[in-house]
């Protein structure tokens, strides 16, 4: 999935569409995530004394698709040269022992010595040049 938690992105579908917030929690298997502060729903709270819980409506974010949301840059340029931010896509780029960005783990493999067992992987942004630990 091209979206992480902590990650900072923005709402292209939907009723919250164009809305910026940061990413609380990821639903792999599901293919969602819960954006804080945005897609907001309301539950009724049953009083349950046992547990010391009050009832009454609360309001609590509630999943969106992985699709519907884009990673968030601040780096983002216009075709004026000004930068503002904006949606990025990501690609998954193998980094090599200097450093350098690969396409396939072969290429970054060569440039070791004695390839560790797992390649690091980083999310790459080609219009930006930003890298997403």
């Amino acid at each position: 999935m091209h979206i992480k938690t902590d990650d900072t992105v923005v709402i292209i579908a939907g009723k919250e569409k164009g809305l910026k917030g940061r990413v609380l929690k990821v639903l792999r298997k599901k293919n969602k995530v819960i954006v804080e502060g945005r897609n907001l729903v309301k539950r009724h709270l049953k009083p349950n004394p046992l547990i010391g819980r009050e009832g009454g409506i609360i309001e609590k974010e509630a999943p969106i698709d992985a699709s519907n949301v884009m990673l968030w840059s601040d780096q983002k340029k216009t075709r004026a040269g000004e930068v503002v931010g904006g949606g990025v896509r990501v690609q998954m780029r193998y980094v090599g022992s200097d450093g350098s960005l690969f396409a396939t783990a072969a290429e970054a493999a060569k440039t070791y010595d004695a390839a560790p067992a797992r390649l690091p992987k980083v999310r790459y942004a080609p219009a930006t040049g930003e890298r997403f630990e």
